[in-house]
């Protein structure tokens, strides 16, 4: 490969590092042509974008956009890789184990979400579980609403109480 198309890969995955920070790298090796297509099948119905990338590539694209926690990922940059860039950070970890149980590939070596590196695969169930930032916003307003929910449920059993009381009041002055 000559030293310009390197240069302008390693300028795409940079790129594509700054828009889109959450990523996965994950070994593909192995998987025949059938359940390749399904799985870019799946990467593409979950708004996923699969890159294979050499090493050496990824490693220059990840110190170009000088990520810190992303240089905690040099290590596991050897043998076959590829990238999962994704919105929505529990997606791919969620694939992977999914396709991971029924055919024994993908393999997670490491991500990088939410500025957090994860290095081996015993984080799967971890990154599975990440709540994503509507799911968390979600729960903030929950929490938030439970509050005046349980003060205007207050007020108005309260009110219907104290209109009884008056009621039954009223009835014995009678």
């Amino acid at each position: 490969m000559r030293k310009e198309d390197k240069t302008l890969l390693i300028e795409n995955l940079a790129a594509q590092l700054v828009q889109t920070p959450n990523f996965y790298v994950v070994d593909t090796a192995g998987l025949n042509a059938e359940r390749t297509t399904k799985l870019r099948r799946e990467c593409f119905t979950r708004n996923i974008k699969w890159m294979v990338v050499k090493n050496t590539l990824l490693r220059k694209a990840l110190e170009k956009v000088g990520n810190a926690e992303a240089a905690q990922l040099f290590p596991i940059l050897e043998g076959p890789t590829s990238v999962f860039f994704t919105e929505t950070a529990n997606l791919p970890a969620k694939l992977i184990k999914e396709f991971g149980k029924q055919y024994g590939k993908p393999l997670l070596k490491g991500a990088c979400l939410q500025e957090c590196a994860y290095i081996g695969s015993e984080h799967l169930d971890a990154l599975v579980n990440i709540k994503s930032r509507e799911e968390l916003i979600g729960d903030i307003v929950a929490l938030l609403q439970t509050p005046a929910r349980n003060i205007i449920s207050a007020l108005t059993s309260g009110g219907a109480k104290l209109a009884g009381i008056a009621d039954t009041l009223a009835e014995r002055n009678s």
